[in-house]
C-alpha cells in the first residue's frame, strides 16, 4: 500500500499520534469533516473542469464556420486568379 509515496508503516505511525492528540471521541469527528471536505473539493473540481470545456467547445463551434468562409472566400479567390491569368496571356497575343 503506498499512498502518496507514505507507505504503510508511515500511514500506522500517523494514525497512532493522531489517536493520541484528538483522541478516540474525537477521531471519527475529524474523519467525517475530512471526507466531506474532500468531496466538496472534488465537485468543485468537476464543476471547474466542466466549464473550461464548455468553453473550449464554445469556442470550437465559433471558428468552424469561420474557416470553413475563409476556406470558401480562398477558393472563389483562387478561382478569379486563375481566370485572369487564363485570360491575360490572350489578351497579350491579341495586342501583337
Amino acid at each position: 500500500m503506498n499512498i502518496f509515496g507514505v507507505g504503510l508503516p508511515e500511514v500506522t505511525v500517523i494514525l497512532i499520534l493522531a489517536l493520541l492528540i484528538f483522541g478516540p471521541k474525537k477521531l471519527p469527528e475529524l474523519g467525517k469533516q475530512l471526507g466531506k471536505t474532500l468531496k466538496s473539493l472534488k465537485k468543485a473540481s468537476n464543476e471547474f473542469q466542466n466549464e473550461i470545456d464548455q468553453v473550449i467547445n464554445e469556442a470550437d463551434k465559433e471558428e468552424s464556420p469561420k474557416s470553413i468562409e475563409s476556406n470558401q472566400t480562398n477558393e472563389i479567390n483562387k478561382e478569379k486568379i486563375d481566370s485572369e491569368n487564363k485570360n491575360l496571356p490572350n489578351k497579350e497575343n491579341s495586342n501583337n
